[in-house]
């Protein structure tokens, strides 16, 4: 997940713990921020099932679309502006791109448009940039970022004519290209995809029943151990290591105790933050009820 591509942190692992009674508590606004989530994994402990309304919460995630090779100067056309940068939140990502390799784009849900591109690219394109943090030795990375509702990127203006001059006719980038609309959806899309080879995806929901799972006490556990716990459930790595195993040493912080039964639920794909605020909303009502854990 990243909240800005610009700044994004290395090494920075920053926990906050808090309650859903709790009206101060910062996780909806700490979620706002994440412009892109490819993943949100529930546990829920002695639980072998969710409730119909979370189940529901889970499968109604909003769709989001693959386009086929999109040429990125399609981002500048002035009717995909109106219909779906000015009107809401739009979030768009190239696919299967490196961040270190590769020419990377990114569309922000607040119009900011941001292209990672290599030396040979960004001098290709000839608009204002600034070095990559993903520089290493050599300075052979630069980022290019706009803000598409500015009024100096008025469709017409000076600013914008040269980002669509540079992008059509001088770098030609394209790109398969991840798209999101909130609250139009593929409506606010169309015209966009009635041009290009594209699909449709619904976020992919996994269930895992769990038994016998050994459980860290969350409230004497450091964040970052709890955190690799969770991971380690998530990514179905068994705890029940030994110091000398080839595979793993991973075992369970201490104290901890055994659950009976536990029911681990993931949601993945190009996720609206709108939704896994639903999501949250859901969890903390149904948290606190009479006979949920």
């Amino acid at each position: 997940m990243c909240a800005d591509l610009s700044r994004t942190p290395r090494t920075l692992l920053v926990c906050d713990r808090s309650s859903f009674l709790d009206h101060k508590n910062r996780v909806s606004s700490q979620v706002e921020q994440l412009h892109f989530i490819y993943k949100v994994s529930v546990l829920l402990p002695e639980c072998n099932s969710a409730s119909s309304s979370l189940d529901s919460v889970f499968n109604s995630f909003t769709s989001f679309y693959l386009i086929r090779k999109l040429p990125i100067y399609e981002l500048l056309d002035k009717d995909f502006l109106q219909s779906a940068v000015y009107q809401g939140s739009v979030h768009g990502l190239s696919f299967r791109t490196r961040i270190d390799e590769d020419n990377c784009v990114a569309l922000m849900p607040n119009g900011r448009l941001t292209l990672s591109l290599d030396k040979d690219s960004f001098e290709l394109l000839g608009f204002e940039g600034k070095p990559s943090r993903f520089n290493h030795r050599s300075c052979s990375r630069f980022e290019v970022s706009v803000d598409l509702t500015d009024s100096s990127m008025a469709p017409g203006g000076r600013g914008y004519l040269r980002l669509l001059t540079g992008l059509k006719s001088h770098l030609q980038l394209q790109t398969d290209f991840l798209l999101s609309h909130h609250p139009g959806g593929g409506a606010s899309l169309q015209a966009l995809l009635s041009r290009y080879d594209w699909s449709e995806h619904k976020p992919k929901v996994s269930r895992r029943c769990l038994s016998n799972l050994v459980c860290p006490a969350p409230r004497s556990c450091d964040p970052h151990s709890l955190l690799e716990w969770l991971g380690a459930v998530d990514a179905d790595v068994r705890c029940e290591n030994s110091s000398s195993s080839f595979l793993s040493s991973f075992v369970c912080p201490e104290a901890n105790t055994t659950l009976g039964h536990a029911l681990s639920v993931s949601v993945s794909g190009l996720l609206l933050p709108h939704d896994v605020q639903r999501l949250i909303q859901e969890l903390s009502s149904l948290s606190w009820s009479p006979g949920c854990p």
